[in-house]
């Protein structure tokens, strides 16, 4: 008995020994896996496709449902397809498919690290204004008001006013700021005078956007408020942007043709600063989000926000902050900035 216990033994000690350590099992695993190359070719196409979409993105045809205007109104999102694109390639053991993941990951930071890793906002600022569309069906206007004037900006800017919830706006900013102006469903509510107030036509039959300079302590400042049409994701017809587009050319145009040096653009613009359709306007303007923020700043839908489309841009003026407010009863969140002259 103790000769037969010898041997087993002694042939247990000759069994070659694991590794100690689980990551080492890992690797000795993954290095002796023949196949470790050739499985997950798909997975790797994929990850260089969705490289490329997002390096030509600005390629992508509007001809068949706007689609590349789609594709720029969600851009931020499809980082979302980089970490379930490194778990199957994971899962299916796959080098191929992991190192292919390098591209798109490069190329998302390049575009939008930025904005996701970086704070660039400061303290401080000369002038700070707000933009809200404050929801046509909004049950709670006076509520809505006040969360607004809370902020303590200088300048108010609310879109999609009913001709009904006007005089609610009015009662309930009139503490707050002395000098207003309503023109169709936009206005603008500032602690400074105005003048030179008129409508914008952006080529819709009536009034959605106006223009009015506010005598700062610094001096003038051009003002435009806008809230452009509307776009649909139809199941027959793609992304149906065409009056968007056509509101964002004549918006472009008239502040082209603003005499004040010092420009700020505040409103619904129902686009990103990434969507090819706004040029006109975003060509000639910086996005204080995207100058002075922290992170996205998405403002739209409130419940779950997913895209920036409450925007404000400046011409002539230095961004310091940018932020969104809390939610009101609003669909859209208050977005505001500090800008310096």
């Amino acid at each position: 008995m103790t000769q037969a216990y010898t041997q087993e033994t002694g042939q247990l000690g000759d069994a070659p020994q694991q590794s100690g350590s689980r990551i080492g099992r890992l690797f000795d695993r993954f290095r002796n896996d023949r196949g470790i190359w050739r499985r997950g070719l798909v997975l790797a196409a994929i990850a260089v496709l969705l490289a490329l979409v997002m390096i030509f993105h600005a390629d992508v045809p509007n001809r068949v449902g706007n689609l590349g205007s789609l594709l720029e109104t969600f851009l931020p999102w499809l980082g979302l397809l980089l970490p379930v694109l490194l778990v199957l390639g994971l899962v299916r053991r796959s080098a191929s498919a992991v190192l292919a993941l390098v591209l798109p990951v490069a190329v998302w930071l390049n575009l939008f690290g930025g904005l996701m890793f970086s704070d660039k906002s400061g303290s401080g600022g000369d002038l700070t204004v707000v933009t809200h569309n404050v929801n046509a069906e909004n049950a709670d206007p006076t509520r809505t008001a006040k969360d607004v004037a809370a902020s303590g900006a200088d300048v108010v800017a609310l879109e999609e006013l009913t001709s009904s919830a006007v005089p609610t706006y009015e009662r309930a900013l009139a503490g707050t700021y002395r000098y207003h102006t309503v023109q169709g469903t936009v206005g603008l509510w500032s602690k400074y005078p105005l003048s030179g107030t008129k409508p914008v036509d952006i080529k819709l039959g009536w009034t959605r956007a106006l223009r009015t300079a506010v005598a700062t302590p610094r001096g003038e400042v051009g003002v435009y408020v806008a809230h452009l049409p509307s776009v649909r994701v139809k199941f027959n017809a793609g992304f149906t942007a065409g009056q968007r587009d056509d509101s964002a050319e004549a918006l472009g145009q008239a502040i082209a043709r603003e005499p004040l040096h010092k420009v700020i653009l505040l409103g619904d613009l129902n686009g990103t600063m990434n969507d090819r359709a706004l040029a006109p306007v975003t060509a000639q303007m910086r996005s204080a989000q995207g100058a002075a923020g922290d992170g996205f700043g998405f403002s739209w839908p409130a419940s779950f926000p997913m895209a920036r489309i409450d925007q404000i841009m400046v011409r002539g003026l230095d961004p310091v902050s940018a932020w969104a407010l809390p939610r009101t009863g609003s669909d859209h969140l208050p977005v505001a900035a500090s800008v310096d002259y």
